[in-house]
């Protein structure tokens, strides 16, 4: 490789910060089930997105958040609606 070394493990500082955003997004999502829903799961599905964007290597990991937040949104929304719960 003419002295050029290619190293596709390589994390770029994207894939460093889409592996914080995803983790973010996780926890937001996680929290969305037990207050406010409306603001944190759809906060948290927003990041998740973002996180996607960026993302390179850490495409699985982000991928799972999206995932995540999605379910947990829908869950808090469940949730609030059965308990008679604020969602905003």
């Amino acid at each position: 490789m003419d002295g050029v070394e290619r190293n596709a493990d390589r994390m770029t500082p994207a894939d460093a910060v889409a592996g914080f955003l995803a983790a973010l997004a996780i926890l937001g999502a996680a929290l969305s089930l037990v207050w406010n829903p409306g603001r944190l799961g759809t906060a948290s599905i927003l990041i998740a997105v973002i996180a996607c964007g960026l993302a390179t290597t850490q495409r699985r990991l982000a991928a799972y958040a999206l995932i995540f937040a999605g379910i947990c949104w829908f869950a808090g929304m469940v949730i609030a609606v059965v308990l008679e719960r604020p969602i905003f």
